[in-house]
């Protein structure tokens, strides 16, 4: 699920203040972003946003991290949508030509956050160096149809024994089933198991059993359980105070489960033996992490959040962000998968999304190689996330989490069948 500054994938549930900037998907809680007639600064100013003090707080912990943070443009890009989130439209302005300048991937162009800005004149110069930067990437094809209109969907997961795609559903809080030939079918009915909008699904390598996490707006989350034929078998959370989002997850060999809460900023552990979760301990703070991978060893986990992806050692705990090199960036990643010594990404938290692959050096440290996938193409209009089938990704395309309000869709007219293309893999 994607990010806040005020989006909603559950804020559009995954929206944090952070994120919510990042993510034109969470547009569901949408952006509470002040649109402006001109550009002028605002701080101070009557139109603050509520959340005005936690934005400003994150803005002094990025500004601390940039002179050493590997990846300086998806450190502008944050602060300039905190500051256009701040109603400063100036500063946003000379931090997105700062950012723009170092052709990393970054396109303001489809961020609801800058819709105060379109007016103005440097902004579309902006624009049209990103554009010329980063030209149309068109090379997925429509490979499934959903029957239903208003899912608003989530995770999507691939199952090789049953020859199915497993699809989760935020706005009908349930698990469709997915034929190659486009038949769907409940796999987790409505309303059956009570569930709440439904994000992350994962299949259990060892048994073919379902994972899947769950979770509202008013900060409720679980991480669910089902057997291979949709029965549940259990349910967990954290009892305790906190607001929290179990957004995506990966399933280790010996059963681990490793999730992202992206409302508490953390990466936890789940024993599914003790039935406990406990918390990953990372090199810096996290800004909603979302996207999540493990390597093929399952030793090395990745994270994806606002600004980047971090490199976990789960042997020894430790950690680092992965270093993207020049005119590369990895942040914003909302769906985050391993393939073949590559980290395939769904990059909705940069502006206009985008599905590229980075070729990792041996050591997983640092990206040798991006390939854009697909950028500003019809099947860009709103991808979450996606899953592997042999060397082909097949991702959902127009997810519609803009048109979401916690439970509510906004517009139901504006539904469309969900469609789930595919692009071979480099």
């Amino acid at each position: 699920m994607p990010p806040p500054h005020s989006p909603s994938k559950i804020e559009t549930m995954k929206i944090l203040p952070h994120f919510r900037f990042l993510f034109s998907l969470l547009a569901a809680v949408l952006l509470s972003v002040p649109v402006l007639a001109q550009v002028e600064e605002m701080r101070g100013s009557p139109a603050e946003p509520a959340d005005a003090a936690e934005t400003r707080a994150q803005i002094a912990i990025v500004e601390k991290l940039l002179p050493q943070f590997p990846d300086r443009g998806a450190a502008l890009y944050f602060l300039a949508a905190s500051h256009q989130h701040l109603g400063e439209s100036l500063e946003a302005i000379k931090l997105l030509k700062e950012c723009v300048a170092l052709a990393e991937g970054f396109d303001p162009s489809a961020g609801p956050e800058y819709a105060g800005l379109r007016s103005s004149h440097e902004f579309t110069e902006l624009i049209e160096k990103v554009h010329r930067d980063f030209p149309v990437e068109a090379h997925a094809r429509l490979m499934l149809v959903t029957e239903e209109k208003n899912l608003i969907p989530e995770g999507l997961a691939w199952d090789p024994n049953r020859k199915a795609f497993y699809l989760s559903s935020l706005a009908q809080k349930k698990i469709v089933q997915i034929t190659p030939d486009s038949h769907t079918s409940d796999f987790v009915p409505a309303s059956r198991d009570h569930l709440l909008p439904v994000l992350g699904i994962r299949l259990d390598p060892r048994d073919s059993t379902v994972w899947a996490n769950t979770g509202d707006d008013a900060g409720k989350t679980e991480l669910v359980h089902f057997d291979s034929a949709g029965k549940l078998l259990d349910r967990f959370t954290i009892n305790d105070n906190a607001k929290r989002l179990f957004n995506d997850l990966v399933i280790r060999q010996n059963g681990e489960i490793l999730l992202t809460d992206s409302l508490d900023n953390r990466v936890l552990r789940f024993d599914a033996t003790r039935k406990t979760f406990s918390p990953l301990p990372t090199h810096r703070e996290l800004f909603y992490p979302n996207g999540i991978a493990l390597s093929a060893d399952d030793k090395i986990l990745y994270v994806a959040d606002a600004i980047g992806i971090i490199r976990i050692d789960l042997a020894s705990s430790s950690s680092q962000d992965v270093r993207p090199g020049p005119h590369c960036t990895l942040a914003g990643a909302d769906g985050l998968y391993w393939y073949n010594n590559s980290l395939i990404a769904i990059q909705n938290g940069i502006g206009s999304p985008r599905v590229a692959a980075f070729k990792l050096s041996n050591d997983g440290t640092r990206v040798t190689k991006t390939t854009v996938l697909e950028n500003r193409s019809s099947f860009t209009r709103l991808p979450t996330t996606g899953a592997i089938r042999g060397s082909d990704f097949y991702f959902i395309s127009n997810s519609h989490i803009d048109n979401l309000n916690g439970d509510k869709i906004l517009d139901p007219t504006q539904l469309e069948p969900v469609r789930i293309a595919v692009v071979r893999l480099p």
